[in-house]
């Protein structure tokens, strides 16, 4: 279904959902880390998150960096919006996927704005449901976007014409 790519031959950006300064006491006091959202994408259908922890906040947020690009998804899109409507899920976080039409823009919170930004999308309605915890909300974000199928997509699935599946 998925096709496989190199995230090396992509012009990615990246961009920080959230930096998390997380304490663990000790017997020696308190020691503090930081855990880092990072979202990566081309701006053109390609988009990954990833989570990096660590005492300091670049080694974290580098580290983020590199988990997102190993977990990168192709996004199918409809000219600058997504093809159909969707619900991504992932732990408690719930996001709902509209399509809009060209001039919407991109209705969406902070953490789902910042992948839907990444992955080129331009016109888009989202909505948070249940969590609104940036990890889940990101993950559940991604798994929506994955689960997009364009009409053409499904005729090959199905081996039926595009007619067939459009009814």
């Amino acid at each position: 279904m998925a096709k496989k790519f190199d995230p090396a031959t992509l012009d990615l950006q990246e961009r920080n959902v959230k930096i998390n300064r997380v304490s663990k006491t000790v017997k020696g006091g308190r020691v503090s880390r930081f855990a880092a959202i990072m979202v990566v994408g081309d701006g053109n259908g390609h988009v990954g998150c990833g989570l990096g922890k660590a005492a300091e906040t670049p080694e974290a947020i580098r580290k983020g960096i590199e988990d997102a690009k190993k977990n990168m998804i192709e996004v199918s899109l409809k000219g600058s919006t997504i093809p159909h409507e969707v619900i991504g899920e992932f732990g408690a976080g719930r996001v709902l996927l509209k399509p809009a039409a060209p001039g919407t823009g991109i209705i969406a919170g902070g953490a789902v704005r910042t992948v839907l930004e990444m992955a080129g999308i331009k016109n888009i309605r989202a909505k948070c449901l249940r969590s609104s915890n940036p990890n889940n909300v990101v993950k559940a974000t991604i798994e929506g976007l994955r689960a997009l199928r364009t009409a053409e997509e499904v005729a090959k699935i199905r081996d039926i014409s595009v007619d067939q599946v459009k009814g």
